[in-house]
C-alpha cells in the first residue's frame, strides 16, 4: 500500500484505537459451542504471526539451503516475533521447497534460538496422518526439548504447534487438496485428534483459503461456507482459525460482512487471526477492519515473501514491516522492533535474490541511509 493511502487510514482508525487503550472490550455475543479458548477481553495488544519461512518461502522456485532458512528463523526470534510458522511436513514431491522440514524443527529443539521474547512457538503444517507422524517422529527425539501444553506455559523451552489446511471454495480444496471440503474435513479429524491425544497435547491451528475471493469461483465466496468451515474445525478441537484472503481480492466490506457471520455463527474473535495478501493493495485496509471488529491476530510476512501457485498474478502476504509500521501508527502493541525486523527483511530478500516488497521496511532502511 501506497504510504498515503497508509496513513490516511491510520487516521480514520486513530480515535477509535485511543479509546483502544483506555477501555477493555467485551464481545457481546456469546458463543455457542465450547471452544478451545475462554478470554472474552480485548485490549491493545496484537499477536502477530510471522509466516516466512513457511509460507513466505514455500513457492519460491530456487532450492533456497537449510541453513538458510534456520538463520532466517534466528534472526526473526530476535526482532520480538514470538510465534514463527517454520516448516511443512508435506511430500516433498508437492512442496519440495519444504523437504528440510524434519532437519528445521530438529535444530530448533537441540539449539533454540535467542529471542526476545519468550516463550516461542514454532508452527510447522502437517495436513494428514502421514505429515503428524512424520512431525511426531522428530519430536519423539527430543522429547525434553519443547514445552508440553499440558504443563502450561514454560518461557524456557519452545512451543511446537502443527496445522492443517481446508479452503472455502470446492474448486480451491480439488485444486489445492485434490479432495472436496467435506472429505478434507474428515481426514483433518484423525489428524487433530491424534495431536491433541499425544502426550504432548499439541495445540493445532486451522488456515482456511480463499476466504474472500477464489481464482477459480470469484469474488463470490459465501461467508456462510467460510463459517461452516470454521465451525468444523472449531468442534474438532483446533485453537485458533487463521482466516486467509489468498487472492488478496478481499475488501473492506466483504470483511466486515464475512467477520459479522462469523460473529453470528457463535465464533468469537480469540478464535480467529486474519491472513491477508496485498495482491490490490488492500491488505492493510482489510486489517483496519478486523482490528476495529476486535480481532487481535495477524499473519504476516517478513518483506511480503509469499504468494499463490494456483492464482496467477497473486502477489505476497502482507509484509511484517508494514503491518508492525500500521499497528503502531494506532497506539497498537506488537512487541516487535520495527528496525530489526526491517534488517532481517533486507537481508533475506537478497539472500533469495528478489526485490524487497515491504515499503515500510525499505523506506526506514532508506531513512537510515540518509541520516549516515
Amino acid at each position: 500500500m501506497a504510504r498515503t493511502a497508509l496513513l490516511s487510514t491510520s487516521r480514520r482508525f486513530a480515535q477509535a484505537a485511543a479509546a483502544l487503550r483506555t477501555t477493555r472490550i467485551t464481545t457481546t455475543t456469546k458463543p455457542m459451542r465450547s471452544y478451545a479458548t475462554s478470554s472474552e477481553t480485548l485490549n491493545n495488544h496484537v499477536k502477530l504471526v510471522e509466516v516466512g519461512p513457511r509460507d513466505g518461502l514455500q513457492n519460491e522456485k530456487t532450492v533456497i539451503p537449510l541453513q538458510t532458512k534456520i538463520e532466517l528463523i534466528e534472526r526473526l526470534a530476535k526482532t520480538g516475533l514470538s510465534w514463527i510458522e517454520a516448516g511443512s511436513f508435506v511430500s516433498p514431491k508437492w512442496v519440495p521447497q519444504m523437504d528440510n522440514s524434519p532437519e528445521i524443527l530438529s535444530h530448533l529443539l537441540t539449539s533454540p534460538p535467542p529471542s526476545a521474547a519468550s516463550p516461542l512457538t514454532f508452527s510447522f503444517l502437517a495436513p494428514n496422518t502421514k505429515g503428524l507422524n512424520n512431525c511426531l517422529a522428530v519430536l519423539e527425539k527430543h522429547p525434553n526439548s519443547f514445552a508440553k501444553e499440558l504443563e502450561g506455559e514454560n518461557k524456557k523451552l519452545p512451543h511446537i504447534e502443527i496445522a492443517v489446511f481446508a479452503a472455502a471454495t470446492e474448486s480451491f480444496s480439488q485444486k489445492n487438496l485434490n479432495t472436496s471440503i467435506s472429505a478434507s474435513l474428515e481426514n483433518f479429524r484423525g489428524v487433530i485428534s491424534s495431536a491433541k491425544e499425544t502426550p504432548y497435547s499439541l495445540r493445532v491451528r486451522g488456515y482456511i483459503s480463499v476466504v474472500l475471493g477464489c481464482p477459480f469461483e470469484g469474488y463470490d465466496v459465501n461467508p456462510h461456507q467460510v463459517a461452516e468451515v470454521a465451525t468444523a474445525l472449531l468442534e474438532m478441537g483446533v485453537d485458533e482459525i487463521s482466516l486467509g484472503d489468498t487472492t488478496g481480492m478481499g475488501t473492506a466490506p466483504r470483511t466486515k460482512e464475512l467477520l459479522n457471520c462469523l460473529r453470528s455463527a457463535g465464533i468469537r474473535n480469540e478464535d480467529l487471526a486474519m491472513h491477508f495478501h496485498d495482491t490490490f493493495g488492500q491488505a492493510l485496509v482489510n486489517t483496519a477492519v478486523a482490528l476495529e471488529h476486535g480481532v487481535r491476530t495477524f499473519d504476516c510476512s517478513v518483506a511480503g515473501l509469499g504468494g499463490c501457485p494456483y492464482s496467477p498474478g497473486a502477489t505476497g502476504n502482507v509484509a511484517t514491516e508494514d503491518m508492525v509500521y500500521f499497528m503502531e501508527s494506532l497506539g497498537m502493541d506488537t512487541g516487535v522492533d520495527l528496525d530489526k525486523v526491517a534488517d532481517v527483511g533486507e537481508w533475506v530478500s537478497k539472500e533469495i535474490g528478489r526485490q524487497n516488497a515491504s515499503s515500510v521496511g525499505r523506506a526506514v532502511l532508506g531513512a537510515r541511509k540518509r541520516k549516515m
